[in-house]
């Protein structure tokens, strides 16, 4: 039975005209660190791996950093950012290690992004920039007044976003 394929990406129609699934997914998954980062990172992974077609899905894990300090008029000497410190080597294992060591136990492209700046809108930049296929990102731990106030980040990414999302639950 051969393919027939179709414009777009991954997708590809048998002679019988049924539509196949995608070929091949770009899947990000947003970590911070947390439980509920680390199951959406177990999820990322498990979704790269039920993709068994010859073209890998390869899966982008995103930390997002609150904005680097900046200094003012009085600051004599600025704070460097997280990333430069002497400590960042063992927090970023720390944080990475769940989605790295799922990666590599199937055999997962993976690629460790570390950004500066608010979590929605780098999630949704990327994802547009990169056309992903798919988020996955933790559900909210934050109490109901916080998530009033504030929403979620999961709920605001799942509004915004130019793609499917997959939100984890705890």
């Amino acid at each position: 039975m051969g393919l027939k394929h179709t414009r777009g990406r991954g997708a590809a129609i048998n002679h019988a005209g049924f539509a196949m699934l995608n070929l091949r997914k770009k899947i990000l998954v947003a970590i911070d660190g947390s439980p509920q980062s680390d199951k959406a990172a177990e999820e990322a992974v498990r979704l790269a791996a039920g993709n068994k077609s010859q073209f890998r899905s390869q899966v982008y894990a995103m930390l997002i950093l609150p904005n680097a300090p900046t200094s003012t008029y009085t600051d004599f000497v600025p704070s460097a950012p997280v990333t430069e410190t002497e400590q960042w080597d063992d927090l970023r294992r720390r944080i990475f290690y769940v989605v790295e060591k799922c990666a590599f136990e199937h055999e997962i492209p993976l690629e460790m992004i570390v950004e500066y700046g608010e979590p929605v809108g780098k999630l949704i930049e990327f994802a547009k920039k990169e056309h992903m296929d798919v988020i996955v990102i933790g559900s909210s731990g934050k109490g109901f007044i916080q998530r009033r106030i504030k929403g979620s980040i999961s709920h605001r990414v799942a509004s915004n976003a130019p793609c499917s999302v997959y939100i984890v639950r705890g």
